[in-house]
């Protein structure tokens, strides 16, 4: 790639091959369709504005006109970015991880939650989050899918658009028994961990929560109020402190993507 370096791999989200390249493409030549789409809703608001001034006879009806076309363009650019800011992490502009793991800390943290990042059992799996509290154990791990992508699960099995999700589910399912097995066999504690998979983009159906095939898969925004939900206290304060020990000890931390 000219203007590129042999020694470093180049990532795919950054060159011209790629769904990500186009997509921001696009959006950058959309803008001045934006714009004018902003123009003619903010027109549309302060015609509203004067005639509620009108109706309910407030001085100054043109005043009342231009806020609430002022607003009426504000909330559309708001949406428009919040929607474009979704993608960043498909896009690869912001790293899914570090996103919830802000998430999980300010949601779990005080109510007697650890967590660590980026763990890993040496030659075999390896997650993003490990969260240890009075609720039991769980992995969280991060991916995003192209933004027109409907995740689903029909019968017990996921979906990806038209791809099965068993791709996805069975190395989750799996880095969860795996690392049950490890902390299970080091304190004595019988563990069921349960796997998440906070979706940074893509379509989750209402509700932003989809179980299938041993796992679920969430927004990342309701992963602690998930775990929380959990009102069994399956583990003491004794258990948690020998879990996180353990787990600190025992299991190598992921070097950084």
């Amino acid at each position: 790639m000219p203007g590129g370096s042999i020694y470093v791999q180049q990532d795919e989200k950054f060159t011209g091959s790629s769904p990500q390249w186009w997509y921001e493409k696009f959006w950058r030549e959309d803008a001045k369709n934006r714009q004018r789409s902003r123009a003619i809703k903010a027109g549309f608001g302060f015609v509203a504005g004067v005639a509620l001034a009108i109706r309910f006879e407030l001085p100054w009806p043109p005043a009342f006109g231009l806020l609430f076309a002022a607003l009426v363009a504000a909330l559309d650019w708001a949406i428009v970015w919040h929607n474009f800011n979704a993608t960043s992490v498909w896009r690869g502009r912001r790293h899914g991880e570090v996103i919830t793991q802000r998430k999980l800390r300010r949601g779990l943290s005080r109510h007697g939650y650890h967590i660590l990042q980026g763990r890993a059992i040496r030659g075999q799996a390896s997650i993003d989050h490990l969260v240890i509290g009075p609720g039991g154990v769980w992995i969280v791990d991060n991916e995003s899918w192209a933004p027109d992508t409907d995740i689903a699960a029909y019968g017990g099995r996921l979906f990806f658009g038209e791809k099965f999700g068993s791709h996805v589910a069975k190395p989750l399912v799996a880095a969860a028994g795996a690392f049950a097995e490890l902390l299970g066999k080091e304190t004595g504690i019988a563990l069921t961990i349960h796997p998440l998979l906070a979706v940074h983009c893509g379509r989750l159906p209402r509700g932003g929560v989809v179980n299938g095939e041993g796992i679920t898969l969430l927004k990342p925004s309701l992963a602690a109020k998930l775990i929380r939900r959990s009102d069994r206290v399956v583990l003491t304060e004794e258990q948690i402190e020998l879990l996180a020990r353990t787990a600190a000890r025992e299991l190598a931390r992921r070097a950084a993507r």
